[in-house]
């Protein structure tokens, strides 16, 4: 059983990482100036109903648009549209959503502003399969990266060139409009280009570079689609020219936020990196090592200490009736490398409010967790090879639940670590 009080200040510094990432208060320093046109807001992403709905606040003239979110991420708006589809994988609700985009963008001119509100999760709510291919296609190709385990990279570098909305086509059917595209971030690094695989911004990686990268990691995709790759819009492309990027939060910010927090409440924080990637089972194994380290040898910091990471592990499937996402599988792996061991306790969740298949954030954990699991008949090591990870928290009380929380940057772990 974790210690409530423990849980409550790993509790709070997730709270205060999310608010950190809070739509009106990540928004209010890029509000644009009043365009002589018309000005439209499009949006997809896990908090872009959120975006929307503090865009209409901080506006003062009038505005109307349509932005996707994922099912029970929406939220009310007066001017702008909010649509539904499916996350992680593509649905028919997610091609209308993506029509419907491009029809908001249509028949532009050079006075008009297009305000692009992008967050994480906007991949598989925008369906876009190229001529030839069908949403059952993209399906397939969504789910061979998902249990590939790939790299957020590496899916998004593929699914540029398998679509007709991303990698900055979606920018590019609003010329001559100059559009602004306001970035939540969740992928390690920031690159504006790879949120939501890039539907208002271009990137540098060609279809070669694409399909290098299948070669090189043996990835299994579907026939059909890899024969339909297509090139996809340079970034010195002329339509892109009045197009301005900014990422307005991201998971460095949040990260940051909390350290500052946990400093403020005498507990001394240390950033790891914000772009913690890999399988979730090994990062957890990582972090672990660490907090040992840290508790047997104090090094290379001194206890006490909360240790803060972000970034975006993978899960690669075994079984595709486990239950969890990757936060859970870290704090499994995480679990079981700190079995026995004193002065250790961890939360990982992701910022969304979702990990994975199931209805929580995340979990928490400490060194008498994986000894938990074995008295509740779970053994650990096998939950993780079953993909299970969901069950094993459940079955000792460690799931950590907070419903959406409409924003989205990424993972956050925070490991504390007593004197």
């Amino acid at each position: 059983m974790i210690d409530p009080a423990k849980q409550a200040f790993l509790t709070e510094l997730f709270e205060v990482a999310v608010t950190a990432a809070d739509a009106k208060a990540a928004l209010a320093p890029y509000i644009p100036a009043r365009p002589k046109g018309r000005t439209i807001v499009i949006g997809a992403g896990k908090g872009a109903a959120q975006l929307a709905a503090a865009f209409e606040e901080l506006w003062d003239a009038p505005v109307e648009g349509v932005v996707v979110t994922r099912y029970g991420y929406a939220c009310a708006t007066q001017h702008i549209r909010v649509m539904e589809a499916a996350h992680p994988v593509p649905d028919a609700a997610g091609l209308a959503a993506t029509q419907a985009l491009f029809e908001a963008v249509t028949g532009l001119g050079p006075d008009d502003l297009v305000v692009a509100l992008i967050c994480g999760g906007g991949s598989a709510l925008l369906p876009c399969p190229p001529e030839g291919l069908t949403l059952a296609d993209e399906q397939a190709l969504n789910e061979a990266l998902l249990a590939a385990g790939a790299p957020i990279g590496v899916m998004n570098a593929v699914r540029k060139h398998a679509s007709g909305i991303k990698g900055g086509r979606l920018a590019a059917a609003a010329h001559p409009a100059r559009v602004l595209s306001l970035i939540v971030s969740d992928v390690p690094g920031d690159d504006p280009a790879q949120v939501a695989s890039g539907p208002t911004v271009p990137d540098a990686v060609t279809l070669e570079d694409a399909q290098a990268l299948i070669l090189t990691r043996g990835l299994v995709l579907p026939p059909q689609v890899l024969e339909k790759l297509q090139r996809a819009p340079k970034p010195d492309d002329p339509v892109f020219a009045r197009n301005e990027v900014q990422v307005i939060a991201s998971a460095r910010l949040s990260l940051e936020a909390a350290a500052r927090a946990a400093e403020a409440a005498g507990v001394p924080a240390v950033i790891l990196s914000d772009a913690v990637e890999g399988e979730a089972e090994v990062i957890g194994q990582m972090h672990a090592a660490i907090a040992r380290e840290v508790v047997a040898y104090g090094r290379p910091f001194k206890a006490p200490v909360v240790i803060l990471s972000g970034g975006e592990t993978t899960v690669t499937l075994r079984h595709t009736d486990g239950r969890g996402g990757r936060n859970t599988a870290f704090l499994l792996g995480f679990a079981q490398a700190i079995d026995g061991v004193a002065g250790i306790t961890a939360l990982a969740a992701d910022t969304d409010g979702i990990d994975g298949s199931e209805e929580n954030a995340g979990a928490f954990a400490d060194g008498s967790t994986a000894a938990g699991m074995r008295a509740a008949g779970i053994d650990p090591a096998d939950a993780q090879r079953r993909n299970d990870a969901w069950g094993a928290f459940d079955a000792v009380g460690g799931i950590f639940t907070t419903g959406p929380t409409g924003t989205n940057v990424n993972d956050f772990r925070a490991i504390l670590i007593e004197e």
